[in-house]
């Protein structure tokens, strides 16, 4: 299972968090939120794929921060196009993560155009502004999502319902996005916390 942990900024943070089993790690570029990185962090993580999250960016500024961050992943988490998606993996060579608000109804059939242009989707809770709202969607209504792409499940994920993700059964969820329920301070994440949640969901050795 991928576990991606978002929303990093503090250069001491991202060295604990990097230490733990996780894969991914995302740093936010939309300026508006208040993890927004302005500078490349003094320590950037060593193990852990780097992710930038873009929300309807112009290509110049996501190629720019993908050449200064060292950005293995791309996430797009405003209105792009699948088109928009063709267009920053072949500009930056990152692998593309296109991120949905889901509620109940969603049109599933619009989400499945992105089939062969995203290499993983993101199914987070729908909010009417930008960026994760920290509350839980309804995971039932994953069984309406039919395509091909890969995705991971975000949106409220913690502590209170990792007992819930751990029994979510998909055969193209491929992992978790943490972040809101798991900080200290915006853009700082208690490692203790991460600990305990991946051990109730990762397979004990």
């Amino acid at each position: 299972m991928i576990v991606k942990v978002c929303g990093m900024r503090e250069p001491d943070n991202i060295r604990r968090v990097d230490n733990l089993p996780i894969q991914w790690m995302g740093f936010i570029f939309y300026p508006p939120s208040k993890r927004y990185v302005d500078r490349v962090p003094t320590y950037m993580p060593q193990r852990a794929k780097r992710v930038g999250v873009f929300v309807n960016a112009d290509i110049g500024f996501i190629e720019e921060r993908c050449k200064a961050y060292g950005l293995d992943m791309v996430q797009l988490h405003g209105q792009e196009t699948p088109e928009m998606c063709d267009t920053v993996h072949a500009a930056t060579g990152c692998g593309v993560i296109k991120a949905f608000g889901i509620k109940d109804d969603t049109d599933w059939n619009e989400i499945h155009r992105y089939d062969g242009h995203a290499d993983y989707l993101l199914f987070d809770t729908h909010c009417d502004t930008a960026g994760g709202s920290g509350k839980a969607f309804d995971h039932s209504l994953l069984t309406r999502y039919t395509g091909n792409t890969p995705f991971l499940l975000s949106g409220g994920l913690g502590l209170d319902n990792a007992g819930e993700v751990a029994l979510v059964n998909h055969p193209f969820m491929a992992g978790v996005d943490l972040n809101s329920k798991f900080e200290t301070a915006p853009a700082v994440k208690s490692a203790e916390k991460l600990q305990e949640f991946l051990s109730l969901i990762l397979p004990q050795p």
